[in-house]
């Protein structure tokens, strides 16, 4: 498989993986990628702690907020007055955040324009945690269960469509190729599967120890390098032992990206992972 291949199978990657399993990173890698490829991208930033624009200098990157999403959303249905008091009133934040479904829908509505505008073509999202990622997704269908006519109906039933078309919208899992997160990560395609229908891209195996085993009886016994050598060792099979788990529970594509050492993550970085899919 093309490492990219699916970058141009939908207008829509939403990047969703438990926390500090590198969700970020891989939306940028995915981004720079995509751009080599000669593709239109908008990196989307959901409320959190900006650092994509550091990472994509040069890049077109919006960052969506509930609040931000909600007050442009009454303004455009005739609700400007209303959406200004509620905003200096601070209302508006607690309306966001209170009402069950209706800040994830107004963020998916926000996601669904921008798709819909033919100025991309892909819209990478640095989606919510995994936890969150399911009942982020699930929003649409839950609002439909309750709400059955007005705007916020229409709005649920245009954003149900657009993820359940896999033409338009996948998402795309993250994980470490470690027990806990690989754990995680198979449930969550489980139920992404089971409660939503939406469509799975490959998932994005991160921070990945590759190569053939070292021969530690090179080094002198109980020497730093032998120990080294072991530790290197049980790394690198414990990442295959996790990989091989992962298929045979998901059988999703998987795309690999290299253990990277060191604690500074910036741009040149993010470049150099992108070599792994799609080199220069």
């Amino acid at each position: 498989m093309d490492p990219l291949q699916f970058v141009s199978t939908a207008r829509v990657a939403v990047v969703a993986g438990k926390g500090g399993v590198g969700k970020t990173t891989v939306t940028a890698v995915l981004a720079r990628a995509a751009i080599r490829r000669g593709l239109r991208v908008l990196v989307v930033e959901l409320d959190g702690k900006p650092a994509l624009e550091h990472l994509l200098p040069g890049v077109e990157v919006q960052h969506i907020s509930a609040t931000a999403a909600l007050g442009e959303y009454l303004d455009t249905h005739g609700l400007s007055r209303v959406a200004k008091r509620l905003t200096s009133t601070g209302i508006i934040d607690v309306v966001a955040t209170a009402s069950p479904g209706i800040d994830d829908i107004v963020v998916l509505g926000k996601i669904k324009q921008l798709e819909r505008s033919g100025l991309y073509d892909l819209v990478v999202v640095d989606g919510p945690a995994a936890g969150h990622a399911i009942t982020f997704l699930l929003s649409a269908k839950s609002l439909l269960a309750t709400v059955r006519g007005g705007p916020i109906h229409t709005q649920a039933t245009e954003v149900a469509a657009m993820l359940a078309d896999p033409e338009r919208c996948q998402v795309v899992l993250v994980t470490l190729p470690e027990t806990t997160p690989v754990n995680e990560a198979m449930d969550t395609a489980d139920a992404l599967r089971e409660r939503l229908g939406v469509h799975l891209g490959p998932i994005v195996v991160n921070a990945v120890d590759e190569g053939p085993l070292l021969t530690p009886d090179a080094a002198p016994e109980g020497s730093p390098m032998r120990a080294a050598a072991e530790f290197r060792n049980a790394r690198r099979e414990l990442h295959a032992a996790e990989r091989a788990r992962l298929d045979e529970r998901t059988h999703l594509e998987q795309l690999v990206l290299p253990l990277v050492a060191g604690a500074v993550l910036d741009a040149g970085a993010i470049e150099r992972l992108a070599d792994a899919w799609d080199p220069l």
